[in-house]
């Protein structure tokens, strides 16, 4: 493929001008017989579509760097979106990213451009934990027959897993290290601003948006939108294209965990006035989800890195949480705050009711769980909000003790890799590393404390959320290693 491409460029761009002009003249003559004939049999939406998912793939397979491009993209902007047809299964855009990313570097690998593979102090246990899902999920078939979805989904959850290795193993230099986090504040700012979007606009123009997003096998229709208790004369509560407003905020604190750094570091990676509107963005987008959980998460994470590093942060989580109280429009929202913690409103008994649930499944298959289809007692099922407890349901006590072993020696080697960043003499260079190191650390401390009150992190239905948290580890663990500061 690599040598077609190349051979068709140099065509295109030969020193040879009749050479060039009649390549360039060939390349647009059976480029529009060939948009003509898609339009014609798929129509302009499908068409579209196909030529979107073509172009990313020659940009995959051209560079490594297109792939996170086009990943980011997805997550940002259509993190469900399918294929408007079926190739056996419906695979995902996402799907299709994370399958373009892992062909090219297991090409670069077999063509030797790659000469190790490097696992860090987490490959281990990283690898257990892969192997202790799997196990959980061949188990659970003798309690549940999975679905074909819940198989694509388990799979997906796979993908997501080994995405540690592949952002590790991918990300040699600095400048490769900062470019992805440039994608993920990108990310995080395109999908924040989707969501504030589509809360302001008229509703009947929001609905109109997901019924054409409907054939990518989006919830379409008024049911698509969310309000406060599923009521629909409560406040509505913002989604944009996560299609569940505390996925939102799972998303959001991750991003905006990353994000913070940069507004205070001494060498941001892009101007600082954009890392504002990120991060007000993504604050405001945040404020709109009324997630509760992820709020708490954010807030957490911001007072661990200001106490650490950053004390201006402490001051504007002082000012947000001022406004918060005082001003008028916020009201509503402190009071639907003040009844979760006083376990008052119906979301919150509900969950109260899943956690005793899910401690009862728990203590019957303590060690290994049930797998990832279902529950072996008609009485019980698997679900609860909550991804320490969805976690010890499907994989067990041990499955948990192994994540919380790959979260503890994470924040450990960014502890010592900022310790040793901060003694480094060449400051432009360690301060923009300092700032990635703590951004990774400050998203995923987020979505570990929201990750208390929800299950985003790991429910097989959010596979984008997943893939997210292992690719932050494996961002993190690339900037800890010494190759990434010496190059």
């Amino acid at each position: 493929m690599s040598s077609v491409l190349t051979r068709v460029e140099s065509l295109l761009f030969s020193p040879i001008p009749r050479r060039a002009r009649s390549a360039r003249a060939g390349l647009i003559v059976v480029g529009a017989l060939l948009a003509a004939s898609l339009v014609a049999v798929a129509g302009p939406v499908l068409a579209l579509a196909i030529v979107v998912v073509l172009a990313g793939a020659v940009l995959v397979l051209r560079d490594l760097r297109w792939g996170f491009v086009v990943l980011f993209a997805v997550i940002g902007l259509l993190p469900f979106a399918t294929l408007p047809f079926k190739l056996g299964f419906t695979p995902t855009f996402l799907d299709l990213a994370l399958l373009a990313l892992y062909f090219v570097w297991v090409v670069r690998i077999a063509r030797r451009e790659q000469h190790e593979l490097i696992g860090s102090v987490l490959g281990i246990p990283v690898l257990i934990f892969l192997l202790l899902a799997i196990f959980a999920f061949v188990v659970g078939i003798q309690y549940a027959l999975p679905t074909s979805t819940t198989t694509r989904n388990f799979v997906e959850l796979v993908l997501g897993i080994l995405a540690f290795f592949l952002v590790l193993n991918s990300l040699g230099r600095q400048a490769d290290i900062e470019l992805v986090a440039c994608l993920i504040m990108l990310a995080g700012a395109m999908g924040a601003t989707i969501a504030i979007v589509l809360y302001f606009v008229p509703q009947d123009w929001t609905i109109r948006v997901f019924d054409s997003l409907s054939r990518f096998n989006y919830p379409g229709g008024a049911g698509a939108l969310r309000y406060i208790n599923d009521d629909p004369s409560q406040a509505m509560r913002a989604i944009g294209t996560q299609i569940d407003p505390n996925v939102l905020g799972g998303f959001l604190i991750l991003m905006a965990g990353f994000t913070a750094p940069q507004l205070v570091s001494a060498r941001p990676l892009v101007p600082r006035a954009w890392v504002a509107f990120f991060l007000a963005a993504e604050a405001l987008a945040l404020y709109l989800t009324h997630s509760r959980g992820s709020l708490v998460g954010l807030a957490a994470a911001i007072s661990v890195l200001g106490a650490l590093r950053y004390r201006r942060l402490l001051l504007l989580e002082l000012l947000a949480l001022v406004a918060l109280i005082l001003l008028p429009q916020a009201q509503a929202y402190v009071a639907h705050f003040i009844a979760g913690i006083q376990l008052q409103d119906q979301a919150t008994q509900m969950r109260l009711g899943e956690y005793k649930d899910a401690l009862t499944l728990i203590m019957r298959y303590p060690w290994f769980g049930v797998g990832f289809a279902g529950s072996p007692d008609a009485s019980l099922y698997i679900g609860v909000s909550s991804v320490y407890l969805l976690m010890a349901e499907e994989m067990g006590i041990i499955g948990v003790i192994c994540y919380l072993v790959i979260v503890a020696g994470f924040f450990g080697s960014l502890w010592h890799a900022w310790r040793r960043c901060r003694a480094d003499i060449r400051v432009d260079k360690a301060a923009r590393r300092e700032a990635l190191l703590l951004g990774t650390g400050t998203g995923i401390l987020a979505v570990m404390v929201g990750g208390l009150f929800d299950h985003y992190l790991f429910n097989l239905v959010y596979p984008h959320m997943s893939t997210l948290f292992w690719i932050f580890l494996g961002l993190g663990m690339a900037a800890t290693l010494p190759r990434s500061a010496t190059n």
